[in-house]
């Protein structure tokens, strides 16, 4: 059974995907985990692979979802980017970059907003 948070966040990384297709990213994989770390969301867009950390929210505060990348978050998301490039056998050569996606449900309009950070700093 989902809980409330769970299904916010679904609900938020569906949009976020929506999101990046629209701005001409292609999905590569979503939820990949790992015992030491999660990417939400792998793309590419410009022969660049963007590892993409999504925060949903369905209540507009002064809070700023990307703010709870706390550090051990960057470093278990980190790992498991390196894991990843390994994993799939991704060329040294190729670029990649670690992106925030920040996404605000409104239920009553039944709309979204984003906030797309990009290249942030493990």
């Amino acid at each position: 059974m989902e809980t409330n948070k769970q299904k916010i966040g679904n609900m938020g990384e569906e949009m976020a995907c929506e999101f990046l297709k629209q701005k001409g990213y292609k999905i590569l994989d979503r939820n990949y985990r790992k015992k030491w770390g999660e990417i939400d969301i792998v793309a590419k867009k410009d022969d660049i692979i963007h590892f993409v950390e999504v925060k949903s929210v369905s209540r507009v505060t002064g809070y700023l979802p990307e703010e709870s990348i706390h550090p051990w978050k960057r470093k278990r998301l980190g790992r498991a980017i390196q894991t990843y490039l390994l994993e799939k056998k991704i060329s040294e050569d190729l670029e990649w970059q670690t992106d925030s996606l920040a996404v605000f449900l409104d239920f009553k309009t039944r709309k979204a907003k984003f906030r797309f950070l990009e290249n942030i700093i493990l």
